[in-house]
C-alpha cells in the first residue's frame, strides 16, 4: 500500500476509512456518496540527458549542496512521456532533445510515483529554468547510480551502456 493517506473525501468532505478489498487496504467514504480512494501512483518523467560525452545532472532550490539528480518532472495531462520528457529537458536546462531509448519505468514508493525514465542526448546552450539552483556535467564514466528512485534507472543505463561497449 501507498506512503501516502488520504483522510477525507473529495466528494462529499466526510472522513475515510479503512476497508479490505480482496488482497489490498483501501480507503473509502464514510458516508454513503461511494468514493473510493486507491492512491494511484503519479507519473513521472526523467531523463538521462548526455551532451557531448557527459551526463547534465541538476539540483532543485532546497536540495543540499551535493545532491543532484536527473531532470525530471510530472507527466501533464495529454501528453505522451516522451513529449513530458523533451518538455522537462527545456523547461529545467533549456536544451532540445532527441530520445535514445526508454530505459525503464520505475516504482518510488516513498513518493507514491511510477518514474518513467528515458536516455536523452541534448542540444544546445544550458540555461537553468527557475525550478534548479545548479547543475553539473558529469562525465559518462564518473556517473554513479543512487540506492532509490531516479538512481534505479541510472543504474540501468550504466548497466546497458557498458554491455554495449562488449
Amino acid at each position: 500500500m501507498s506512503t501516502i493517506r488520504a483522510n477525507f473525501c473529495i466528494q462529499c468532505g466526510q472522513a475515510l476509512t479503512d476497508f479490505q478489498e480482496e488482497e489490498r487496504v483501501r480507503r473509502r467514504c464514510s458516508a454513503e456518496c461511494g468514493y473510493i480512494y486507491y492512491g494511484n501512483p503519479t507519473p513521472v518523467v526523467a531523463a538521462v540527458v548526455e551532451q557531448e560525452g557527459h551526463i547534465l545532472l541538476v539540483r532543485s532550490h532546497g536540495w543540499p549542496e551535493k545532491f543532484f539528480g536527473l531532470v525530471t518532472g510530472f507527466l501533464e495531462a495529454s501528453e505522451t512521456p516522451e513529449n513530458g520528457v523533451l518538455r522537462e529537458l527545456k523547461e529545467e536546462l533549456g536544451l532540445s532533445g532527441t530520445i535514445e531509448s526508454l530505459i525503464g519505468a520505475y516504482s518510488f514508493a516513498a513518493r507514491n510515483e511510477l518514474i518513467i525514465a528515458y536516455h536523452v542526448r541534448a542540444q544546445g546552450e544550458v540555461v537553468l529554468g527557475p525550478e534548479l539552483a545548479a547543475y553539473k556535467r558529469v562525465p559518462l564514466d564518473k556517473l554513479r547510480p543512487w540506492p532509490m528512485g531516479t538512481g534505479l534507472a541510472v543504474q540501468d543505463f550504466l548497466t546497458r551502456r557498458n554491455s554495449a561497449a562488449k
